[in-house]
């Protein structure tokens, strides 16, 4: 008596289309430091809830972000988007001054 190993198809189904590609993200920050040719440092601000214990607490995090005009000063509200990589770190760029 030997045994016939079998072979099992999987069998997909028809997939939807894909999705257009989704809009770039956008962040509202504000430039802290303008010392690299180029580029600005912007920190963004959020809150986060603790999951335990609910309660909210405010997260900061630095981007670096593509200045090609070298318009903006430390101090300015930006809005900041996701773009390609410009740079190992840079993967954002300035839009517009709030």
């Amino acid at each position: 008596m030997t045994k016939e190993k079998t072979k099992k198809t999987i069998v997909k189904k028809d997939q939807p289309p894909k999705e257009k590609a989704s809009q770039p993200r956008k962040l509202k920050g504000v430039v802290v430091s303008t010392k690299m040719q180029k580029t600005v440092v912007v920190a963004v601000n959020k809150f986060v809830q603790h999951k335990k214990y609910k309660k909210r607490y405010k997260v900061t995090k630095k981007y670096q972000a593509h200045d090609e005009q070298e318009n903006f000063q430390e101090g300015d509200k930006v809005i900041i988007q996701e773009s390609r990589p410009i740079s190992k770190k840079k993967t954002w760029q300035v839009i517009t001054k709030q």
